[in-house]
């Protein structure tokens, strides 16, 4: 892939995490994705997944690459989550508390970095 192409890959990923973390989001999802193998979360990593999906197709990855960026994605995407969230609930941060921030941006943060990487094994 050409470096543009790669530059529109990751702009892709960035558009696919406001999806699902934003825009595909509901009451349902935030409530649950603190309790680990509750539906809720697993549907939230289902949406990634999803939006994951026509990005690696359309960058031509296949092959075990295909999955295995499918499922480390899934994984990490859950774990960050469902730490954040959980993390949250226990000290009983709301957005009026400086560490809710905190902590959503370092969990914005890892997303990104995320896509960084499967970016870069892409390119590689």
């Amino acid at each position: 892939m050409t470096d543009f192409a790669l530059l529109l890959l990751l702009a892709g990923f960035q558009v696919k995490h406001v999806l699902g973390d934003f825009v595909f989001q509901n009451a349902y999802i935030l409530k649950h994705r603190r309790i680990w193998g509750h539906p809720g979360g697993l549907l939230h990593v289902a949406i990634h997944a999803a939006l994951t999906l026509p990005l690696l197709l359309a960058a031509g990855v296949h092959g075990f690459l295909f999955f295995a960026i499918l499922l480390g994605e899934a994984v990490f995407h859950y774990h960050v989550d469902w730490v954040k969230d959980g993390w949250l609930y226990r000290e009983g941060w709301t957005v009026q508390n400086k560490q809710y921030w905190w902590l959503m941006g370092v969990d914005q943060m890892l997303h990104q970095l995320s896509y960084l990487v499967i970016v870069g094994l892409i390119a590689s």
